[in-house]
This record gives C-alpha cells, structure tokens and sequence, in this order.
C-alpha cells in the first residue's frame, strides 16, 4: 500500500506494507508512480518518501511468484524503470528516510531520491547471491561510481550488506542518523527546502542530473540490468532461490 499525504508545502509518500517489509508487487509500483505525479499535481516544493516498520523496502514482493512464468522485464523495465525516472524528474527537492533493509527495488527507489538519510543500523547491499538473480534498479551504476569494481564484486559476489554508517562513510549517501531521530530530521530538512529557493533547487537538481546521466549511462545500466535479469529467469538457479526464499531454506545451487 502507498499512502500519500501532503502538509503545507511538503507531500509525504510512505511505503505501508510492513508486514512485508515495504516489498513491492507491481500494484505497488503503480500505486507509487501515480501518488509521485499526484504530489505533481497538487505543486508541492518538497517531497519525502519513507516507509512504515523496521525496513524502508525489501525490495520485490516475489511472494507466489513462479520464476518459470514471470515476466521479469514487465515488472522492471515496463513498471520500475519509468517509476524511477519519474521519481527522479520530480520538479522539486526530494528526500528519503531509510531505516532497515533498503535492498532491490528498494535500493533503486533511494537512487532515485535526492537526498537520502539512512538510519546508522540501516542495511544496503545486494541481497541477490541467495536468489541466483542480479543486482537491478540501476544498483551497478551507484556502486561502481562510488565503490569502485571490486568492493562492487565483493558486494554481489557475498551478499554482504552494509550498514547505514558504513554506506554513507562510502559516499553512497548523505547521512547517516540515530534511527529514532531518522524521521524527524528528513522531514525538517525537507520542510526547510519547501521554504527555501526551489526554483534555483531545481535547475541544480537538473544540472546534477545531467552530469549523473552523463558519467553513470544511469538509464542504460538499468536497460542492461533489466535485461540480465530477465535472462536469468531461464536458469535453474533462478527457480532454485525464488523457491528456497518462498520456503525458507536454504538454496541449493547448481552453477547452471
């Protein structure tokens, strides 16, 4: 579920599936683009993007997915993708609060994000070594740009996650706060932006933007690890860990 709220100048868009820690299905992402282009609508000069419990979002909701039949570049490319684009045109400052796992989609809804504040417990990696499945979300592009290759490889290669502290001392994002003070301080931030020049904020955020396309290849990457994605979707691995997650066990992986 994606509930939004807007106060005064400020629009608030929060993720609000706890139970499944914030995963989302593609009704979901949905819901999510269009509650992005509501707070459009509706002129706001900030917004902030956060999410209900103990993790901001686990990323895909593959509950009762059957890896056989599902359409991983309908999901990805036909849903994620211009969700993120749009989540990153917004025409004001965004903000995010990220506590827990931000892992995914997740990860790719923080890239999308202008200024991210994670908890200093909060948890960033790829989660994707127990699934036979590849980073998405435009994952490889943050990573190699501020990890470089090999912290990226040693990343994906071992599921290894980070926590928040350790993210943001990576240069992956702005700060990193108590996880009880998380909330309030992104919103301040967000409400003092709302206040301030934001049509200058603006031609910043899109002069960033363009030297981020431009250096990343941002959308590109993405395109490519959608289309990974969807490639993996024919390899027993990839059945192997979507049911070993469903039936929480361990996966079994063959190589192939």
């Amino acid at each position: 579920m994606i509930d939004l709220a807007i106060d005064g100048a400020v629009a608030h868009v929060v993720l609000n599936n706890p139970a499944k820690l914030n995963a989302l299905d593609e009704e979901a992402v949905r819901d999510l683009g269009d509650a992005y282009a509501e707070a459009e609508r509706a002129g706001v000069r900030a917004l902030v993007l956060r999410g209900e419990g103990r993790a901001f979002c686990a990323g895909r909701d593959i509950a009762g997915v059957d890896p056989r039949d599902d359409d991983v570049m309908g999901y990805l490319d036909g849903l994620v993708t211009p969700v993120l684009q749009r989540m990153s045109a917004f025409p004001a400052p965004t903000f995010a609060a990220a506590q827990g796992a931000s892992l995914g989609v997740g990860l790719g809804l923080l890239i999308a994000t202008d200024v991210v504040y994670v908890a200093d417990t909060a948890k960033i990696g790829s989660p994707f070594a127990a699934l036979g499945a590849t980073l998405d979300s435009g994952g490889h592009a943050l990573f190699v740009e501020r990890l470089g290759a090999h912290r990226t490889l040693d990343l994906i290669y071992t599921g290894r996650l980070m926590s928040g502290s350790e993210a943001v001392a990576a240069g992956l994002f702005s700060q990193a706060i108590p996880a009880d003070e998380l909330l309030d301080a992104t919103v301040a931030a967000a409400e003092r932006a709302a206040s301030g020049a934001t049509a200058a904020f603006v031609a910043s955020k899109r002069l960033v933007a363009a030297l981020r396309d431009e250096r990343l290849g941002l959308w590109e990457s993405m395109r490519q690890e959608n289309a990974a994605q969807a490639a993996l979707c024919d390899t027993d691995d990839y059945c192997e860990g979507f049911a070993a997650f469903q039936e929480k066990r361990p996966p079994r992986f063959e190589g192939r």
